[in-house]
């Protein structure tokens, strides 16, 4: 199954958070009078967050506040992350709203937004919602680390936002990103799919979980998919990735064949998953099935693999 991801997520419908032509300039992080310069630029723009959603300007329709704007929401120069510089070259921050989500609410000019209601929209270049989600993961994880793991001191931001400093125990921390092996599992015509009780109803969606310390990516789909539905797998190839900033995963998309059929739902992470044929998931794509179960939007990769299997089988 060859799939291309750029062409994916920027076709209608395609799959999001995997275009970001930002240049995130590792080498220069470091360098605090260079970032200050950055960000007095009069380009500089900034992308706010709260500690579960996106404040979008709403007259603009636009992700991107100056930094009178971003002050005004509570914006702190210490507490700034740095983004990249967008292809026109003008720098992009993200930083974190101290005013609540209710009192952003009631103001006319701004949208307030959770990042996957604000993709399945479509209203914003792919390439600014590839920025979102760094900026989200970004920002969630500076909320969720204020305090060294190791000792319990207050740290401080440092390398532009992707590393905090512990001034107690010199600890220096870095963001997680936390792999996730999703797999599309075959046997000849047919495909497993699953419901965990999260999904909306009648989605149905391919096996997913996360990856154990000292475990390969194949190792992970064979474990996880027989944990959740005692199926055996082998022939695991990984086929597609994207950023899922839910908070900060990697989703690493796999195929894998089935060795067996019978199903048997060993742990409550699902509430139903049985094998549907080809013909079946054609009709979950169209939004005929006659039981109203139908597959994950577009913009996930589940959707993808899911697709990909029905061209490739298909040719």
């Amino acid at each position: 199954m060859a799939l291309d991801a750029y062409a994916l997520a920027t076709q209608p419908g395609g799959m999001s958070f995997i275009v970001n032509p930002l240049d995130r300039c590792a080498e220069r992080r470091g360098d605090s009078e260079w970032l200050a310069r950055l960000m007095q630029q009069d380009d500089a723009r900034f992308v706010v967050a709260t500690a579960g959603k996106l404040v979008l300007r709403r007259d603009q329709a636009s992700m991107r506040h100056t930094q009178v704007e971003a002050a005004a929401l509570g914006q702190s120069a210490a507490e700034t992350a740095f983004l990249g510089l967008e292809p026109s070259g003008a720098p992009l921050f993200a930083c974190t709203a101290t005013l609540s989500d209710e009192e952003l609410e009631i103001r006319n000019e701004l949208e307030v937004i959770d990042l996957r209601s604000l993709a399945l929209r479509r209203d914003l270049p792919e390439a600014d919602i590839g920025a979102l989600a760094q900026a989200r993961a970004l920002t969630h994880w500076h909320l969720s680390h204020q305090f060294c793991s190791r000792c319990g001191e207050k740290t401080a931001m440092a390398e532009a936002g992707y590393r905090r400093d512990c001034p107690a125990c010199q600890t220096p921390h870095f963001p997680r990103t936390d792999p996730v092996v999703i797999m599309l599992i075959t046997h000849g015509d047919l495909v497993l799919l699953g419901r965990p009780p999260r999904l909306a109803e009648g989605v149905y969606t391919t096996l997913a979980g996360f990856m154990e310390p000292g475990e390969t990516i194949e190792d992970a789909v064979r474990r996880e998919t027989y944990e959740e539905s005692r199926v055996c797998v082998d022939n695991v190839r990984l086929v597609l990735n994207q950023p899922w900033p839910f908070p900060a995963n990697l989703m690493l998309g796999c195929t894998g064949e089935a060795l067996t059929t019978d199903i048997e739902i060993a742990q409550d992470e699902l509430e139903a998953c049985r094998w549907y044929s080809r013909a079946e998931v054609e009709t979950m794509l169209a939004g005929t099935h006659p039981e109203g179960h139908r597959i994950p939007p577009g913009i996930s990769i589940a959707h993808h693999l899911i697709l990909g299997w029905l061209q490739e089988t298909a040719s």
